[in-house]
């Protein structure tokens, strides 16, 4: 292990753990990744778990990275192909156990990986376990929107495909609280996803859950603006998209195919003539704008939520910039104290419903 030559900075600074072997581009994209994010934050430093060997020539190219980071050696990596229920059995010498096992224990602030989404999830849950009264973690992504903020919360996206109408209030209340910690919303506006906005379309489920989500934002800091739409997702109606994982895992990977499609098209389109590719060139800075706003690298990273503990999970495609994004996100909850405000968030609600002494 090699540990920071400037132990009081160090000290100081919000430790962020990363597993440097999940995700599809290798150990290189996210050291890379943390050599921006260490770049721009003087007030971090990194635990890098994985393979020594690999890792300590790519992190000593650059000193100013160096003198910020740990090397875990562990040699075990969870492939993006490993069953969840089989990591979770043995995958104790691996990265992403011992990047998780570092939040468990307190020595890092939050996790970060790259890595198999369902067994961060199944790993963070069994090490971290789940906060009292959550039944069922969420998955909280940022979707593109036409909100002030260019991003909407929505989730849960695959933490788990069921969830009953309690669960989707705490959803409601995980979410606006992640919208309030995680993007500066004060009092965040809460949309409960339905297949129509009146009141008695939908599923039994979603009409208790929609009672509850009403009842509770009376007395917590959130608007509940009732049923939304699909189209409300990418929408300014609310802030925060509450679902189930199973839609919302559906939403957000036809999201992700759409604006694929959508740029290929583009793309084509530039190419179709030689007054098209001049008319590309006149609008470069327009598309590369367009680009910006859009583009999900720009905030990577899903969290975990409903945990003992702070995990960001990165997109397994991500690229140096993708990873710093959600180191980004990992250190601004960190310095919000995202996860204690969120925990008593949680037992405020479990308590708010305990029917009274008698």
């Amino acid at each position: 292990m090699t540990a920071p030559t400037d132990q009081t900075s160090a000290t100081a600074r919000t430790l962020i753990s990363v597993d440097a072997m999940g995700g599809d581009e290798g150990p290189a994209a996210v050291v890379a990744g943390c050599l921006i994010s260490a770049k721009a934050n003087r007030d971090i430093s990194f635990i890098l778990h994985g393979r020594e060997a690999e890792l300590r020539p790519l992190v000593s190219k650059h000193p100013e990275l160096e003198i910020r980071t740990q090397i875990r050696d562990v040699e075990g990596v969870v492939s993006m192909d490993d069953k969840p229920s089989l990591v979770v059995r043995s995958g104790k010498d691996t990265s992403m156990w011992s990047a998780i096992d570092s939040v468990r224990t307190g020595e890092a602030a939050v996790a970060v990986s790259c890595g198999n989404t369902g067994a961060l999830m199944a790993m963070s849950t069994i090490r971290l376990r789940k906060l009292p009264g959550v039944n069922r973690p969420a998955i909280a992504v940022l979707y593109p929107s036409s909100n002030p903020q260019r991003f909407n919360v929505l989730l849960d996206v695959g933490a788990d495909i069921r969830a009953d109408a309690d669960d989707l209030l705490r959803f409601a209340m995980m979410g606006s609280s992640y919208a309030r910690n995680g993007m500066d919303i004060a009092r965040p506006r809460v949309g409960l996803l339905n297949v129509g906005v009146e009141e008695h379309k939908g599923r039994v489920e979603l009409k208790e859950a929609y009672d509850l989500i009403r009842d509770r934002s009376q007395d917590s800091n959130f608007e509940f603006v009732g049923f939304v739409e699909g189209g409300d997702i990418s929408g300014n109606r609310a802030d925060v998209i509450v679902t189930d994982g199973f839609t919302g895992n559906v939403a957000i990977k036809t999201g992700e195919g759409t604006a694929s499609m959508i740029g290929s098209r583009l793309r084509e389109a530039f190419k179709h003539s030689i007054f098209s590719r001049l008319a590309a060139l006149l609008a470069y800075g327009s598309l590369l704008r367009l680009r910006k706003m859009v583009d999900p690298s720009r905030v990577n990273g899903g969290v975990f939520l409903g945990l003992n503990g702070t995990v960001v999970k990165s997109h397994g495609g991500a690229d140096a910039r993708g990873i710093s994004a959600a180191i980004k996100l990992a250190a601004q909850l960190s310095k919000n104290g995202f996860n204690d405000k969120l925990a008593a968030r949680v037992a405020t609600t479990l308590a708010s419903q305990e029917p009274p002494a008698q």
